[in-house]
């Protein structure tokens, strides 16, 4: 064989062996996967569940209140939540399943939760569960209040943030704090209103990516390994009528489009893009934010970035073209928020089809083209009610409705199919975190408690 095929054949295999790793089924790393798509490589999974549900393979309980997500890696599970005094200890209790509970969290503005600002806060914590058993390993006070952040595994460490804006990095071994940031105090940061700090730490290379909400800093880089600040992203003084200044309840995303690394973020006035290699703003586009929240995180795909929010805002998608050293956003199409919203829950791009629950408070199943905006079908009200987090896996999407419900839907554009349904055993408030898939396993967290369900096809 010539010398040249034999190095391109190396270099296949190599590329293969780390697409593989990156894909690897063993690993939930932090919001929306190891991708950061809401997509999971598991595959052999049901296709239909029992009326009940799948079988529960283990409930843990005393994780604490908050809508925080888990993240899976190596064995151990990582989540946060406020603990008060009187809360019991952490523990895992048997499969059988509770009669359920049906109380719900009192209501803030906008349609969420009223969460506790300081006061009678309780402590905010990082806790970290052995996967097989549910099991406590150790948990740790990262600060105050109730989490929505979703906590980032990187090697042997772990990154959170609390409401109050309070980043945290811990060792995964035994939670010890390695160092700590205040995006309030360090940066000046702060939240478009009032429900706090929600993001996900994005991790990238050695840096940690996050979103104080300031006006010299709306965005920032820091070393993963000391804290240390490596930039800074100042935006311009107006990114536009709508929304609000401060930070948003999305989550960074990496754009590699027009060729140029960018960070893409959702904050107060909508989307954003900083250049990662400096913190230089690149472009915003405004039309998709709203004045109470701009809650879920943007889908970024070649040149292209697609966002929507609630609340009456709309979606849209832009292009990203390169204009001398800097990018430029062009609005591809906008779709108002009585064609199409996500309140919260977010989005799925599978092939060339963006899935999600639509409508501001509201999961209705909705198939949307990504390059063209066309609704190719729309469920109706779908099997549950209030809002849906949604993702896919081995060809199908898992809706979880604020109600409790969680639905199986096939993940293709030619029509909406309901493939099983069932209701949670606990309802302990509304039914946000968004479901994550490892191993073949649906976790699935509801503020004190932690739901494993075995859901492989045997």
């Amino acid at each position: 064989m010539p010398r040249i095929a034999r190095l391109i054949l190396g270099l296949f295999a190599l590329l293969l062996a780390a697409q593989t790793s990156v894909l690897s089924a063993d690993s939930w790393p932090g919001w929306q996967g190891p991708n950061r798509d809401n997509i999971s490589p598991d595959t052999g999974l049901l296709k239909k569940w029992p009326e009940d549900g799948p079988p529960l393979k283990w409930k843990a309980s005393g994780l604490g209140g908050g809508y925080s997500g888990v993240a899976v890696v190596d064995g151990k599970i990582y989540s946060m939540g406020q603990v008060g005094a009187a809360t019991g200890g952490y523990g895992a209790q048997p499969a059988p399943r509770p009669a359920r509970a049906g109380a719900k969290a009192g209501r803030g503005k906008g349609g969420r939760p009223a969460q506790n600002h300081g006061g009678a806060a309780g402590d905010c914590m990082v806790v970290c569960l052995d996967q097989q058993t549910g099991k406590a390993v150790w948990s740790r006070k990262v600060g105050r209040g109730d989490p929505n952040c979703t906590p980032a595994v990187d090697g042997d460490r772990v990154y959170a943030l609390d409401r109050n804006g309070e980043l945290t990095c811990l060792d995964t071994a035994d939670g010890k704090i390695i160092w700590h940031k205040s995006f309030t105090k360090d940066f000046h940061g702060h939240m478009m209103s009032g429900w706090g700090y929600s993001e996900s730490p994005l991790i990238d290379g050695e840096k940690i990516v996050c979103t104080p909400g300031a006006e010299d800093a709306l965005i920032m880089a820091l070393d993963k390994k000391t804290g240390a600040t490596i930039w800074t992203g100042k935006p311009p003084a107006n990114l536009g009528p709508n929304g609000l200044d401060g930070a948003g309840y999305s989550s960074i995303m990496i754009s590699l489009g027009a060729g140029v690394k960018q960070y893409v973020q959702v904050v107060g006035r909508g989307l954003v893009s900083f250049r990662a290699e400096d913190g230089k703003f690149l472009w915003n586009y405004n039309k998709i934010a709203n004045h109470v929240a701009n809650i879920p995180t943007p889908i970024v795909k070649d040149d292209y970035v697609f966002a929507s929010t609630g609340y009456g805002a709309g979606a849209a998608l832009v292009e990203l073209k390169k204009v001398g050293d800097s990018v430029t956003a062009h609005e591809v199409y906008f779709l108002p928020g009585n064609k199409v919203q996500n309140h919260h829950g977010g989005m799925v791009l599978v092939g060339d089809y963006i899935y999600m629950g639509n409508g501001h408070n509201n999961g209705f199943p909705l198939c949307l083209e990504w390059k063209t905006g066309k609704v190719a079908w729309n469920g109706g009200r779908g099997p549950g009610s209030g809002s849906a987090g949604v993702m896919e896996a081995d060809g199908e999407l898992y809706f979880r409705y604020q109600d409790g419900m969680m639905a199986l839907i096939e993940a293709t554009p030619d029509g909406y199919h309901l493939r099983s349904k069932f209701m949670l055993p606990t309802h302990n408030a509304e039914s946000w975190p968004h479901p994550v898939i490892v191993d073949r396993l649906l976790y699935l967290r509801d503020q004190d408690n932690l739901l494993c369900f075995d859901i492989a096809k045997h």
